[in-house]
């Protein structure tokens, strides 16, 4: 880490370095699940939403990239083994076995909900301490808010159309 950098982060690097790879290991299952949900999906609006889950994975890919590159400045080392994530993760994977998109959805955004609640705990960690990391889980935390707010729309209009089909009968 650099000399300046040091200088001026005002957060106890060895909590800063343990939160940045539970949530570096968490954007790795975050990032199978979209993939897996992705190629698996069935039911209602299953092409858009395979398409968003498409989309929300190559972006939890960029997060898991973004954080491994801040672990690395500040000294740290990532999560070096797959089977680590699971133990490392406070927010969990959930395998799809019932790939049905409603179901899906609610998985992803149990996961999301998760990952909001860990980039504002960071938010808070480095607000007016550590610049450089507070600008970046801002950054992700806005993110995984539209990600939960899209798979919330796709929730809700697979509902109304369901709602409305069943007025027609």
């Amino acid at each position: 880490m650099a000399q300046m950098a040091q200088k001026i982060l005002q957060v106890d690097k060895d909590e800063l370095l343990k939160v940045l790879n539970v949530a570096f290991a968490e954007e790795w299952l975050a990032y199978y699940q979209y993939w897996l949900g992705a190629r698996l999906a069935v039911g209602p609006m299953r092409q858009a939403v395979a398409a968003e889950f498409a989309e929300h994975a190559a972006e939890e890919l960029e997060h898991a990239g973004k954080l491994a590159a801040r672990i690395i400045e500040l000294g740290g080392t990532p999560v070096l083994s797959p089977e680590e994530w699971p133990q490392t993760a406070l927010c969990k994977y959930e395998a799809p076995a019932e790939p049905y998109v409603e179901t899906l959805l609610e998985q992803n955004l149990t996961a999301e909900r998760c990952a909001i609640t860990r980039y504002q705990k960071i938010c808070e960690l480095t607000f007016g301490k550590d610049f450089t990391t507070y600008a970046l889980s801002a950054d992700i935390l806005r993110e995984e808010l539209e990600h939960e707010e899209e798979l919330n729309a796709y929730k809700d209009d697979i509902e109304a159309t369901f709602n409305h089909q069943n007025e027609k009968l």
